[in-house]
C-alpha cells in the first residue's frame, strides 16, 4: 500500500478489525512504518510509533478489563499470567497475521526489501499502533470491543484452562489414594511453526496408558489430560 491508499483498501482493513474509522487519517498513521517516514524526509508526515505506544498501553488495561469481567473469581496473581499469555508478540504478531496486516503498511524500500512486511516485530507493533488509531478515533470502548473481537478464541482458551486448572492435583490426589501411585505425563509430539506450536502429552497411571491431551504448551496439555482421565476414573474406578 501506497500513502494514497485508496477508501476500498482501507474501508478492507476496517472490515476485518469490524470498525468503521470515522476519522481515517488514524488508520493510514497507524500503518506509517519509521522507515517510510525516513525516506520520505518530511516532517508533514509522522510514523507509527507514538500510536504504538499509546496502544501499548490501551492493549494492556482493555485486556485486564476483560480478564476482570470473565474471571470475577480469579486471583491477582492468575490475572497477570493470563494478561502476560495474551499480550506478547508471539500473539500479537498472529493477530496481525491473520489480518493480513503486512500488505496494508506503509514500508520505506530497504524494509520492503528485507521482507519488513512478514516481520514478528513489526507486524506486532503495527497491531498496536492500530489499536491506539482505534482509540483515539472511537475512544476506550471501542478499542476493548476491537480487543476483545481479536482475542475472542484466546478468552475462550483460557476460559476452559481455568475450569481444569486444578485437575492435576485432583487427580494426583486420587490416584495416591486409589492406586498408590502418581500419575505420569510424557510429551508426545509437537507440531506447528514456532510462533503457534501445539504439544501432545500421554497420562499414564501405573505404567497404562490412560489420556491424552493437546494445547498450546506442555502444561495446558497435561492440564487436558489429567481432565479426561478424572473425569474417566471418577465414572469408572475399574477402568484401569
Amino acid at each position: 500500500m501506497d500513502e494514497t491508499a485508496s477508501h476500498k483498501e482501507l474501508k478492507e482493513l476496517g472490515l476485518k478489525l469490524d470498525y468503521d474509522f470515522t476519522s481515517p487519517e488514524f488508520l493510514v498513521e497507524a500503518l506509517r512504518h519509521a522507515s517510510y517516514v525516513n525516506e520520505a524526509g518530511t516532517a508533514e508526515i509522522r510514523d507509527n510509533e507514538r500510536l504504538e505506544f499509546l496502544g501499548d498501553a490501551v492493549l494492556s488495561l482493555a485486556v485486564s478489563d476483560i480478564l476482570m469481567d470473565a474471571f470475577p473469581e480469579a486471583k491477582e496473581g492468575q490475572l497477570s499470567k493470563w494478561r502476560a499469555s495474551l499480550v506478547n508478540e508471539r500473539v500479537l504478531f498472529g493477530l496481525a497475521r491473520d489480518l493480513d496486516l503486512g500488505s496494508y503498511l506503509l514500508l520505506g524500500k530497504g524494509e520492503e526489501l528485507s521482507g519488513g512486511r512478514k516481520k514478528p516485530s513489526i507486524l506486532a507493533d503495527a497491531l498496536e499502533s492500530l489499536l491506539g488509531a482505534v482509540y483515539l478515533d472511537g475512544g476506550f470502548g471501542a478499542a476493548k470491543e476491537t480487543i476483545k473481537k481479536l482475542l475472542v478464541q484466546s478468552i475462550r482458551d483460557l476460559e476452559e484452562i481455568g475450569q481444569v486448572e486444578d485437575f492435576k492435583s485432583l487427580l494426583q490426589e486420587l490416584t495416591q489414594e486409589t492406586y498408590k501411585s502418581r500419575p505420569e505425563y510424557f510429551l508426545i509430539g509437537d507440531s506447528g511453526p514456532a510462533h503457534d506450536k501445539k504439544f501432545k502429552v500421554s497420562l499414564q497411571i501405573q505404567g497404562k496408558i490412560v489420556a491424552e491431551g493437546e494445547g498450546k504448551s506442555k502444561k495446558e496439555a497435561e492440564q487436558r489430560a489429567a481432565k479426561e482421565a478424572f473425569s474417566c476414573l471418577i465414572s469408572d474406578r475399574a477402568g484401569l
